[in-house]
């Protein structure tokens, strides 16, 4: 009896236990109705007048960013896009059967990439700034985190439109998910002629936007959002059809192109491991190493300077390959002497690597030589004026023999501090009145432009 009181008392705590969380993580709290939440996604679907200008100045400000390297710009310029609006609007037409939703979203989506890319075009074919900047590079290529972020952030911006109060989550998954940066280095791209640039931006554009959707439509259907009832049962199938049809076409090469990612992301983790692990040479360097994915055939070239690597230790390293998970991969080491491995490419590459590694401190130090050399012009000029100075101080001091004048710093021992002060010495032949004193200390004044001055006075023996 009491084994079976213990083992109740143990199934209630777990069923507490599982209440508890339930009510903590249950999505319907605080949910807004349906049918409003429907309609809050529709009114952002559509992109004509203020949305539309909205959309052409912070595509604008985004390229900005993207051409000065500045974060801050491209994060400001993502927080007023409004292209969120149409991308969930695809998700929430298959999530409830409303094909009219789904092609006005579609309408308005290609609408707003076509703009997008018209405007970044026509700001990268006149900006003077013409190179390509790390935050702009960092959008030629999708990676495995883009999906993460793409589907994680686009289940927090539906999860978020669905409450009843509002929050800033939706301007915040426009940031996370960094939808405008790709259209703008695809506007790059085309205004550069660099068409790797502008597929690899809109592939990055097409995977977030295809899983914000997905994440979307997901939700949807696991809150049960109520499906576009029709009239007519065989219009109603029709539709169905249509939208299971497009999530099909959608869902499945995304899953595709997402398996793509992971792999490739996979293998260069470990081919860069495999170079930091392996390629260490006693008496060589490694200068350049380039990575070449392919589901088929990958390839590891990398260009080594020092004593040659012979063919059997290349053998063996290609046979190590295996250990590291690497198959259908080719390693291909190009070495000073090969047939096709320029020395002056080499010598060019070793450079360029030098100069960006300390491009920050060749700044600071060509800042530093540049107020070193303003100083010394300063002083050079200071010190042909002396000169000048002295011949004008003799026509009306005939007394005068000797005369400097510079900035000298002054140490007050009494308060522990010190200042710089522009002093003066004058060497007369006879010992001078006040009156004149006070006459030559006034003129410098006025002559050097100080506030305040010091005259050191002497006589001649």
């Amino acid at each position: 009896m009491e084994e079976k009181r213990k083992t109740i008392g143990l199934r209630n705590k777990i069923l507490n236990i599982l209440i508890f969380f339930k009510d903590r993580f249950d999505l319907h709290e605080g949910k807004e109705d349906e049918i409003d939440t429907i309609e809050y996604i529709k009114k952002n679907v559509e992109f004509k007048g203020a949305n539309l200008w909205i959309l052409i100045f912070a595509i604008i400000v985004a390229s900005v960013g993207l051409n000065v390297n500045s974060t801050a710009v491209i994060i400001g310029a993502m927080l007023i896009s409004p292209l969120m609006g149409p991308i969930m609007g695809i998700g929430l037409a298959a999530g409830i059967n409303d094909f009219d939703l789904l092609k006005k979203s579609l309408k308005n989506l290609g609408i707003a990439i076509m703009i997008s890319i018209l405007t970044s075009t026509v700001y990268f074919s006149f900006t003077p700034l013409a190179d390509a900047q790390s935050e702009l590079l960092a959008r030629t290529e999708p990676s495995i985190w883009d999906v993460l972020i793409a589907l994680f952030g686009g289940l927090a911006g539906i999860v978020a439109g669905s409450r009843k109060e509002k929050s800033n989550a939706i301007p915040g998954v426009a940031i996370a998910t960094a939808l405008m940066p790709p259209l703008c280095t695809a506007g790059y791209g085309l205004a550069t002629g660099n068409f790797y640039y502008f597929f690899g931006a809109f592939y990055l554009f097409f995977i977030n936007s295809v899983f914000i959707s997905l994440s979307t439509y997901l939700i949807v259907r696991f809150m049960k959002f109520p499906k576009k009832e029709f009239m007519d049962r065989k219009r109603e199938r029709t539709v169905r059809n249509y939208i299971t049809i497009f999530t099909i076409l959608t869902i499945v090469p995304s899953v595709y192109l997402a398996y793509n990612i992971v792999t490739r992301t996979l293998w260069e983790k470990n081919a860069k491991q495999f170079i930091k692990t392996e390629l260490d040479f006693p008496r060589a360097q490694i200068i350049a190493s380039t990575l070449i994915f392919d589901a088929d055939s990958s390839g590891i070239e990398i260009s080594v300077i020092g004593d040659r690597i012979e063919e059997e230790q290349i053998q063996l390293l290609q046979k190590k390959l295996i250990a590291f998970n690497l198959p259908k991969t080719h390693l291909k080491i190009k070495q000073s002497g090969d047939n096709g491995t320029d020395m002056n490419i080499l010598r060019s590459d070793i450079l360029k690597d030098l100069y960006e590694r300390n491009e920050v401190l060749i700044q600071n130090k060509d800042q530093k030589i540049a107020l070193l050399e303003r100083e010394i012009a300063e002083y050079d000029q200071s010190t042909k004026q002396v000169m000048d100075i002295a011949k004008e101080a003799q026509i009306n001091h005939r007394n005068l023999e000797t005369f400097t004048i510079n900035r000298a710093v002054i140490a007050n021992l009494k308060d522990e501090k010190q200042d710089t002060l522009l002093l003066a010495f004058a060497k007369f032949k006879s010992k001078p009145n006040k009156d004149e004193t006070k006459r030559l200390t006034d003129w410098l004044k006025i002559r050097t432009k100080a506030d305040t001055i010091a005259v050191i006075i002497e006589t001649g023996s």
